[in-house]
């Protein structure tokens, strides 16, 4: 383990980071590689205490808006909605949800083992594969310190991300990453993730031959502290433009709002 570095980025190894305590004092004469590194940590503990949480979501689409009450039941996520473009639900339609959340309770703790170990390991799944997404970003790509700036109240640092051209995408999904750019803004404190964003700046094939994702695609996710040292999302938007088989568009668009995060008190 000698070479620490490869020629895309770097190896996160733990070793390799230094994090002086509270307020992380040292902060201010990190390189890029540091400041980067530090992050992926910070992600790493995020990622570990986002199950212990409910929250409040919008999800916007060109359809309208929905707002949900998101609850972690015996190791999953149930999502009751609260309002739908804006509009609070009527007493009649809470208590129908209300029923529908106890009802969904009900089935799960009178799941067989097997069922219990398929509904949790389906979420697991979703939920490695979005982090896996945002992991391959130190990867995929080459990171140059900009300057530093004050973001929605926090000092960051700001990161610019070119492509590596040695990337090599571990899957389909990862693929989209090889033709896109971005920048990131980092706490100077914690190092988290104030802000990430990315575009497609070339076409990306994805899967050989099934799509082709075009130039405009792009997201932007941005953090925030909901106690306890850890961050979460707050808010997360993208614009997608496609090709299916390289013939018919496909185009896309999403925000979504995520708030009032708090301890979950069940299983």
């Amino acid at each position: 383990m000698t070479n620490l570095r490869n020629r895309c980025g770097f190896r996160l190894l733990p070793l390799l980071v230094v994090i002086a305590g509270p307020g992380f004092p040292q902060a201010q004469h990190l390189s890029a590689e540091k400041i980067i590194a530090n992050s992926v940590l910070a992600n790493q503990r995020d990622f570990q205490a986002a199950v212990h949480y409910n929250w409040k979501e919008r999800d916007r689409t060109s359809k309208g808006s929905k707002t949900s009450q998101v609850m972690m039941i015996d190791g999953s996520p149930y999502y009751r909605v609260l309002a739908v473009n804006g509009k609070p639900l009527s007493p009649a339609e809470q208590a129908k949800e209300k029923k529908k959340e106890q009802e969904a309770a009900a089935e799960r703790a009178a799941e067989s083992p097997e069922q219990r170990r398929k509904r949790i390991e389906q979420f697991e799944k979703d939920r490695h594969r979005d982090a896996e997404m945002m992991a391959q970003l130190t990867k995929a790509f080459t990171f140059t310190l900009i300057g530093q700036q004050k973001l929605r109240g926090f000092n960051v640092w700001a990161l610019k991300a070119t492509p590596c051209k040695d990337y090599r995408p571990p899957t389909m999904e990862t693929e989209v990453l090889t033709g896109m750019r971005g920048q990131l803004w980092i706490d100077q404190k914690t190092f988290q993730w104030v802000k990430v964003m990315a575009e497609v700046v070339h076409p990306v094939s994805i899967g050989g031959f099934l799509a082709e994702v075009q130039p405009g695609t792009r997201f932007e996710l941005e953090k925030a502290p909901v106690g306890d040292g850890i961050w979460l999302a707050s808010h997360f938007a993208m614009k997608s433009d496609a090709k299916v088989l390289h013939v018919f568009s496909h185009g896309s668009e999403e925000e979504d709002t995520f708030f009032d995060y708090q301890k979950s008190t069940g299983k």
